[in-house]
């Protein structure tokens, strides 16, 4: 008698997401959901059977910090996080999102951000944009192949711009009490569409593009405390989520962040996710602070605080002087305003723009990501292949001259053709372990889908896998057990959504990793065109440590290979935050008591 199952998985060793140990055993899947999870064999007859002898088998991973916005309107599969065992990404990070404002508005503030192609995003955006609110935005994604589940914060720039006009959302005017009531009502909306809650921001590094506003911060960046907290106060009411970054300049506003998220013992607490727990060059002290303080704050003052941080060396790369970091002081902005890279070059050149651009590097107690030291940094391409391996401190060595002003002569000389890398945070594997176990620490930050040319995340639960697998025995480490919780059901609940655990009835979204594939192959990166972008992006290949992912109990990569109807149907689906897997009606949506209370 056959058992109706539409996939087996056999022999594999499973983690349910739930932080126990592991038991060996087969999984039935029927209907995209789990049916069996038993230690006995199943039948086989008319499934689909994966051997998974030998692998670990563990719900797909949880991306909670993508920047797949754009990306989602021309590419739905998102191959790049699938192949990696990501079965759920979390979009509209960082203040960004595109629900409400118009395309141009959208790239502008997407666009210089998150590194993206300008004129690309401008044409995706201004070929789609069809929706004017979330339950459209959400309505035209599922209209899409999807292949990972999507969730979604709402941006406050976003709000703020479409509410303010970009002009004012960005010039330091205030906005007016009806404009205030209307970003209150546009973020109960998304609520009530099921968004996961709001994304703000408060790092000024993070500038518009286009030329209407060039080099202006974004919008969320010029809102008061006192309009955090309109916002913050909805957030509270529904237990939705608040998605933010400090200003890295100062750092002070981190307080205010806890003491926002803090229920101070009269209030429900503010669930608060804030980018980044990392051990930066720059400032070695931070992981010896962040930890002992957050715990304190959560601990003693009622508060649901988590930093989002990434289990792997933070390795960035440049194309001449591309990259973000280069935004944190005033030189470096003046370079990053120019949009044309002959200008850009030929300022590279004036004598006046080289004693600002070292003057600004050399100070010493300037607030700083980037540890500006050019001598930590290594040319990985250039047109004069003699100069391909060294550090940019040995060119100048070489030159006699300072690394300022090699560095300026290179990218003088060849422009986006002289490429190079530096590792500005998480150098310390024993630092980064401890970290990465601490319970106030999600694993995240990849920003996938952004910054093309500088980052390549994709793997990062393969890290914190490899991490666990390789704990060495004089330090203490989180069982791998632990380590595919806090991959999984951790994110799931806390976020509030339907995904990261295996159990009967769930879902079936899961990923087979090969343990002996968590090896130094995670370290390397390639590259591949990006779908619309007219850009080659940075990306991994780790097929032989992920082999197979299955999302909505579809096998869609396997043994290096999507499905052959992998981006011409869907796999996943939008994830409404507090929602199961009903599938509710939109008038069931519209039943329930958040409605009433919007």
């Amino acid at each position: 008698m056959s058992t109706g199952y539409d996939l087996v998985i056999k022999n594999g060793t499973i983690y349910n997401g739930l932080g126990t140990p592991p038991i060996l055993g087969d999984i039935g899947i029927r209907d995209g959901l789990i049916q069996s999870i038993t230690k006995e064999s199943l039948n086989e007859e008319g499934a689909r059977v994966i051997d998974a002898e030998g692998k670990w088998v563990m719900p797909g991973f949880i991306d909670i910090h993508t920047h797949y916005d754009a990306e989602l309107l021309v590419a739905p599969g998102l191959h790049e996080s699938v192949r990696h065992g990501i079965t759920t990404v979390l979009t509209g990070s960082c203040s960004l999102s595109i629900i409400y404002g118009t395309p141009l508005d959208s790239a502008d503030l997407f666009s210089r951000v998150e590194a993206l192609p300008y004129e690309p995003t401008l044409k995706i955006l201004q070929e789609e944009k069809t929706w004017n609110d979330p339950e459209g935005w959400i309505e035209h994604l599922e209209s899409k192949a999807l292949g990972p589940n999507i969730a979604s914060f709402v941006g406050h720039s976003d709000i703020r711009a479409h509410v303010m006009g970009l002009d004012r959302a960005t010039n330091g005017s205030r906005p007016s009490e009806s404009e205030k009531n209307t970003m209150i009502k546009m973020l109960k909306e998304a609520i009530q569409a099921g968004f996961l809650g709001l994304s703000t921001m408060t790092n000024p590094w993070d500038k518009l593009d286009g030329d209407r506003y060039r080099s202006r911060a974004l919008p969320s960046t010029y809102a008061t405390w006192k309009e955090y907290r309109w916002l913050h106060s909805v957030l509270r009411k529904h237990g939705r989520v608040l998605q933010s970054a400090p200003n890295l300049n100062t750092k002070i506003n981190i307080i205010g962040f806890f003491l926002e998220s803090a229920s101070l013992f009269f209030r429900k607490a503010l669930k608060t996710s804030l980018i980044s727990a990392a051990d930066p060059k720059a400032s070695p002290w931070v992981p010896l602070v962040f930890g002992p303080i957050t715990r304190l704050v959560n601990n003693l003052l009622g508060a649901n605080f988590r930093w989002q941080g990434l289990p792997c060396p933070f390795e960035v790369y440049a194309d001449g002087i591309d990259l973000v970091v280069f935004e944190e002081f005033d030189a470096g902005a003046d370079a990053m305003h120019i949009a044309d890279e002959f200008e850009r070059n030929e300022l590279m050149k004036d004598e006046s723009y080289r004693r600002r651009f070292r003057k600004d590097y050399e100070k010493k107690f300037a607030p700083r990501i980037w540890q500006r030291d050019f001598y930590d940094a290594t040319i990985v391409a250039c047109p004069d292949e003699s100069l391909v391996g060294m550090s940019i401190g040995a060119v100048s060595d070489q030159r006699k001259i300072h690394p300022c002003d090699a560095f300026l002569d290179l990218v003088a000389e060849y422009g986006k053709g002289f490429r190079w890398k530096t590792v500005i945070a998480n150098h310390r594997p024993h630092v980064l372990r401890d970290m990465q176990s601490q319970p106030t620490v999600q694993v995240g930050f990849s920003d996938s889908g952004a910054h093309l040319r500088n980052m390549a995340f994709y793997n990062f639960p393969l890290h914190l896998l490899r991490m666990a697998k390789n704990n060495p025995s004089s330090e203490a480490f989180i069982p791998v057990e632990r380590a595919v919780q806090k991959l999984s059901s951790e994110l799931a609940d806390w976020y509030g959504i339907d995904a990261g655990k295996l159990e009967i009835g769930a879902r079936a979204d899961l990923a087979l990793i090969n343990p002996e594939g968590l090896d130094e192959e995670l370290d390397t990166y390639a590259e591949a065109p990006m779908p619309a972008m007219n850009v080659q992006r940075m990306v991994r290949r780790n097929d032989r440590a992920v082999t197979a992912t299955i999302i909505g109990g579809k096998l869609a990569f396997a043994e290096g290979k999507f499905a052959e109807n992998y981006g011409e149907e869907a796999f996943g689906r939008f994830l409404r935050a507090g929602e199961d897997n009903r599938h509710p009606t939109k008038q069931e949506r519209k039943e329930d008591p958040l409605a009433a209370t919007a």
